[in-house]
């Protein structure tokens, strides 16, 4: 029988090969289609009495990485469809859906004859859960092969057969730190906790896996087989008393009760382990059903899965632009942002000239890309040899020239218009025509700035976060000149340093940092009123928010945001800042030196390591502390979304962000907005535009006109809609304007 996704040869000792190979697919993911025909092949080698087992692999340099986005998108929108037509049947519908995978697993299982899952490469989800259905897993050593159960990041859990399968082959403490945090495992950890049976060289994947089969495998499960005990007994043994009253604990301490997926897991884990396979699996499946209607999942899977797949392959790259070849890349200035630039380009294979003021300077940025290629070869990312090829793609000087032939020019010199205009008429002198110049600006407008080059079409922003190296976010900012080319330019480099975009118009702090100084703002009011700074910093984290805002000031440096306040009221006048902000702000910086992590001492105190950082005592100095029975923590949560939300709702307003799904991408990766709610805009339509409204005008009653809520949310609420109805992204073809 033929299939369109899988091929079967069987060898003469009746071992089927099943190569999994989706054709126009550069990954194998999981379809309505894939499902069906990997049913009938089972069907087929149960019916085949010469097939005496089955190796199944894939035919990609990958193993598959889950579910495909169109699978996913079906299961929203069926929810809906059925809700309307048939509100009573609509969930069950729901959990006949959630159990397909987990019950044709089952099948696999239970067909009575070996599978074994030769796994190649990356196996994520539903494809983990797949192989571990299998009697036999055998993984190739190869640095590529990674194997995890990570839709605990999307809002959801492992849903076919995880929650009861890992902690019957792993430790259950083992099982729940994997499957509770998304942990990647390498091969050989999986093998170590009993996931994977074999690690072999990747030329002996196959044969190791056929072997298995010939050395006569059984086609049972252990826990299908008579007597069978999970690792360290279950749950009734004295181990399990010490860890299940903690695990909840535990999990709330890192959550903040903000994920209820996490909670289900540890549900599913519990329960399951106490009866039958069967029914473990029933129990999961219920548990998956109840967790797929939630906001949070829809939110997580909407935001961090598919925007997020659609943004990396070009969402909002311009129609008709051929496909760019940089094949050399400058940077300009050598400091620690540039030299980082400098590596993520070069570690993705393209050359890079790096400049500053002189070869001192430049061999400097160079030796941030030698001490990186340092620690990556001591972790075992890179080989030695690979280490010395990325450093050897980069070329310091202070010669100009040498950006003769360059593709893309960035430019990371200090935030100073005079530095950027100096640097952009030695450049735009060297380059070639139609090259692309991009500047690494934080906070000063494209536009203005394009005003010094003599093609500004030519010109764009490109946004960098640090470290530039783990931060996965870039902002494109276009300014009013800038041309389809250099945004085509700008996607195609930021998509092969491995990073996601979003596209912005141009405005003062971009999308991300003004979401992010709203965010300090905040902080900066509470401690004013004498909220008690450790309640200000539980307060958000309780929110959701992966750093308290006096923690992120330090780690962006108070001198800094006493420069950005000093700049705002030159530019747009003293109303533009609040006076209690920048009295505050410079008393840290002028009075008490206080400047944040880089001088070891800002809103927290950072003694040398072993110790740990703490927040200064004399910060409670400054204001009449109020007594923490006083204070509301939630509606300090609250402040905290709410201020950031209405920041992202005024970037959407004045024409700044055009898609909400950039504002949802970049809020979470740009700063870590409380990702359980989707990002900003995700936030606001979770709980209803009308709901958001009466929140912000509660919120100015009570805290300032800051929070009241905009006329475009005052419009939206009345008419019922949402951002992402009436900025549709899949409406029309989106561009920025």
């Amino acid at each position: 029988m033929a299939y369109k996704n899988f091929t079967v040869e069987t060898d003469a000792d009746g071992i089927a090969l099943v190569t999994w190979d989706m054709p126009d697919k550069s990954m194998n993911v999981f379809t309505a289609e894939v499902m069906d025909e990997i049913d009938k092949i089972v069907d087929a080698v149960v019916a085949d009495a010469a097939i005496k087992g089955v190796v199944f692999t894939s035919g990609k340099s990958s193993f598959s990485g889950g579910a495909d986005l169109s699978m996913i998108r079906g299961m929203f929108s069926m929810v809906e469809e059925e809700r309307a037509k048939d509100p009573a049947n609509a969930v069950k519908k729901l959990f006949d859906g959630a159990g397909r995978m987990s019950w044709l697993w089952r099948k696999i299982e239970t067909c009575g004859k070996p599978w074994v899952s030769a796994i190649n490469g990356t196996c994520m989800g539903g494809a983990f859960e797949l192989s571990l259905a299998c009697h036999g897993r055998v993984a190739s050593n190869a640095k590529s092969v990674k194997l995890a159960l990570p839709e605990v990041k999307v809002g959801i859990f492992p849903g076919a057969g995880g929650t009861q399968r890992v902690p019957r082959l792993a430790n259950t403490q083992d099982a729940l730190q994997m499957m509770t945090t998304g942990q990647t495992l390498t091969p050989q950890r999986a093998k170590a906790m009993n996931l994977v049976h074999q690690v072999v060289e990747p030329d002996q994947l196959i044969p190791a896996a056929r072997q298995m089969i010939k050395d006569g495998l059984k086609p049972v499960a252990p826990w299908d087989e008579k007597g069978f005990k999970a690792p360290g007994g279950g749950i009734w043994t004295p181990a399990s008393a010490q860890l299940w009253p903690a695990a909840p604990a535990v999990l709330r301490r890192e959550t903040s009760g903000n994920y209820p997926a996490a909670l289900a897991i540890l549900k599913c884990v519990y329960e399951g382990l106490q009866v039958p396979f069967d029914t473990g699996l029933r129990i999961e499946q219920r548990y998956f059903t109840e967790i797929v209607q939630t906001t949070e999942a829809f939110s997580m899977i909407r935001s961090l899965f598919i925007s997020m797949q659609e943004l990396n392959k070009g969402a909002r790259r311009p129609a008709g632009q051929p496909k760019s070849e940089i094949k050399k890349v400058g940077v300009v200035g050598a400091g620690f942002m540039g030299a980082s630039i400098a590596y993520v380009t070069a570690a993705a294979g393209i050359p890079v000239v790096l400049i500053d003021r002189d070869q001192e300077a430049a061999d400097k940025g160079l030796g941030v890309s030698q001490k990186l290629v340092s620690e990556a070869v001591g972790k075992g990312k890179l080989s030695k040899d690979e280490g010395e090829k990325l450093v050897g793609l980069i070329t310091p000087t202070p010669d100009y020239a040498a950006l003769a032939d360059a593709d893309l020019v960035i430019e990371a010199v200090f935030e100073d218009r005079d530095v950027k205009k100096a640097v952009m008429e030695k450049v735009e002198a060297v380059l070639p025509e139609g090259a692309i110049f991009a500047s690494n600006t934080s906070t000063l407008p494209i536009t203005g700035l394009a005003k010094n080059s003599k093609r500004p079409v030519d010109f764009i922003g490109i946004h960098f976060f640090s470290p530039v190296e783990k931060m996965m976010l870039t902002e494109v900012i276009l300014g009013k000149q800038t041309g389809d080319k250099a945004l085509a330019v700008a996607l195609d480099y930021v998509a092969t340093i491995r990073k996601t975009p979003i596209v912005v118009n141009d405005t003062r702090g971009f999308f991300v940092n003004r979401c992010v100084l709203r965010y300090m703002a905040e902080s900066y009011d509470m401690l004013i009123e004498g909220v008690p700074p450790v309640m200000i910093e539980n307060a958000a984290k309780f929110a959701g928010m992966p750093v308290g805002p006096l923690s992120l000031n330090d780690e962006v440096a108070i001198d800094l945001s006493y420069k950005i306040l000093k700049a705002t009221v030159a530019d747009l006048g003293e109303n533009s800042v609040d006076p209690r902000h920048m009295e505050l702000v410079a008393r840290m910086v002028e009075k008490e030196q206080r400047f944040g992590r880089k001088n070891g001492k800002g809103f927290y105190d950072y003694p040398a390591k072993p110790a740990k950082k703490s927040l200064w005592p004399g910060l409670k100095d400054f204001y009449p502390q109020k007594q923490a029975q006083e204070v509301d923590v939630k509606v300090l949560q609250q402040r905290f979304l709410v201020t950031i939300a209405l920041e992202a709702a005024r970037t959407v307003e004045e024409g700044i962000v055009t898609d909400p799904r950039e504002a949802d991408v970049g809020s979470i990766l740009g700063f870590g907005f409380a990702p359980y709610t989707g990002g900003a805009l995700s936030y606001i339509d979770g709980m209803g535009v009308k709901a958001f409204v009466a929140l912000c005008e509660k919120l100015a009653g009570q805290y300032g006109p800051h929070f009241a809520p905009t006329p475009l949310l005052k419009d939206m609420a009345g008419k019922g809609e949402t951002f992402y109805g009436r900025f549709d992204p899949y409406g029309q073809a989106r561009v920025a304007a």
